[in-house]
């Protein structure tokens, strides 16, 4: 049970108010032991854990835009490929491209090519 998109999007929603929460009950908890000089529980050395992990992943993530702005900054384009057909030096579309779009540039290369383009209807049967 439980499977249901209702509860599937609760699930999510429940995880994300926690990890907002967390932030607010650990530093809760930091003041209280600055003040009580209590010596910390098996749950007090959790929170620490989190807040050190939280950390990690906070310079990972300054770390990864760092990278992402120059890895931008000092992006080439792929000067190999054709801008008006898509195709790269080996006839090959980007990945980015459908084959509903790649099937329209074949036509229109072909349709350059020979002039017009013949279509043939589901029904029709060649001659040959």
């Amino acid at each position: 049970m439980a499977k249901s998109l209702r509860s599937k999007w609760k699930r999510k929603m429940r995880a994300v108010k926690r990890e907002k929460n967390d932030k607010r009950v650990l530093s809760k908890l930091k003041e209280t032991l600055k003040e009580s000089k209590v010596v910390m529980t098996e749950d007090m050395c959790k929170f620490a854990q989190q807040d050190i992990l939280i950390q990690q992943r906070k310079d990972k993530e300054i770390e990864q835009n760092v990278e992402m702005q120059d890895s931008e900054a000092t992006m080439e384009l792929d000067k190999k490929r054709n801008r008006k057909t898509l195709l790269d030096d080996h006839g090959q579309y980007p990945s980015w491209v459908n084959a509903r779009q790649a099937k329209r540039l074949r036509a229109q290369r072909k349709k350059s090519k020979n002039g017009t383009i013949k279509k043939i209807g589901r029904n029709k049967k060649l001659l040959w």
